[in-house]
């Protein structure tokens, strides 16, 4: 069945989000990844908030009308998303409200604070922090901007596989982080609406992989969240979820976990190879395809999709590569 018959939007609705939010997303290039095989990478990270999730706030927030704009829109996020709903209100003069869990990392919550917008911050979950902004939607009015679950904000995060059909004619598999199922599933509208041969393939972390158990049950389900890299994808997907876990369960043609030490190795072969900072939930494609865990058939395309890094990691990182370095320089005859 094509994915237009499948619920939730169309690949012309993804064509129009492209249009409507043009002047405020940046058309990202490819690069090649040659040490991964016949791969290329999507980089998202170059985004204006350094991650793909402005694709489908913009989506979301230009689609509505003057009066709605006015009372202000909300959401709940894990940083990403929050960042990139604060930026477009701020651009469009909108005013916005972030719901966040005390279990965002506190580099996340900076960059937030520093957006002007209005920050809340408690309770244990991503769960926790979309029923705060939900009680807000109904005692305020805002308009509630969905992390994912959501035809708007699908469309928008559905741009990037547009742009990879355009960029890659000939992809044969798209990989693809996945949480709440926003991008996998507008990524998955794109691309099967360009060739229904093309593979769309999901990547979670082991712990906590919401969407991957979901799927595999055949209903939403939750889970309690765990310390993570891959804290981004983070959050359950709403045991009333209206879209994403049906176009999911449809068109993700396989799902693949990572481990710890194989994220840490995604965002180490980015920093390596090409000079990328990717946060760990970015880099669970590129360490599902370093660890050998899926292998490219053909040409192939990895989402990079946030560069939102805890200053830490990255100090981490450098570290690693910098001492191979040292130690051949310490070791070298004068």
């Amino acid at each position: 069945m094509p994915p237009e018959m499948e619920g939730g939007p169309t690949p012309a609705d993804i064509s129009a989000a492209a249009q409507r939010i043009a002047g405020l997303v940046i058309h990202t290039p490819i690069i090649e990844s040659p040490a991964l095989g016949e791969v290329v990478i999507k980089v998202e990270t170059l985004q204006p908030t350094g991650s793909f999730k402005i694709r489908g706030a913009a989506s979301k927030i230009l689609s509505l009308d003057a009066d709605e704009r006015a009372r202000g829109v909300v959401t709940a996020s894990t940083g990403n998303h929050g960042r990139a709903v604060a930026h477009v209100a701020a651009r469009l003069g909108i005013p916005a409200t972030v719901c966040v869990s005390e279990s965002v990392p506190l580099g996340k919550i900076a960059a937030l604070a520093s957006t002007g917008c209005a920050l809340v911050v408690g309770g244990n979950s991503q769960t926790d922090a979309l029923v705060t902004a939900l009680r807000l939607v109904d005692e305020r009015g805002l308009s509630l901007v969905h992390p994912f679950d959501d035809p708007a904000v699908i469309a928008g995060q559905g741009t990037i596989g547009r742009e990879l059909t355009s960029q890659l004619p000939g992809v044969r598999s798209v990989v693809v982080p996945l949480s709440g199922g926003g991008l996998a599933a507008g990524v998955g509208i794109a691309v099967k609406g360009f060739d229904p041969t093309i593979r769309v393939i999901g990547v979670s972390m082991v712990r906590g992989a919401v969407m991957a158990t979901s799927v595999q049950q055949g209903a939403p389900v939750e889970m309690d969240e765990r310390p993570t890299l891959a804290d981004s994808l983070q959050g359950g997907i709403g045991l009333d979820n209206r879209y994403t876990f049906g176009i999911v369960a449809r068109l993700v043609d396989e799902i693949v976990l990572v481990d710890e030490p194989e994220i840490w190795a995604g965002m180490r072969f980015a920093l390596e190879h090409h000079r990328l900072i990717v946060e760990g939930g970015a880099a669970v494609g590129l360490g599902a395809l370093a660890s050998g865990r899926i292998r490219a058939d053909g040409p192939t395309a990895v989402i990079a999709t946030g560069s939102n890094i805890e200053p830490h990691h990255l100090v981490e990182l450098a570290e690693e590569l910098a001492a191979p370095v040292r130690r051949a320089t310490r070791d070298r005859p004068d």
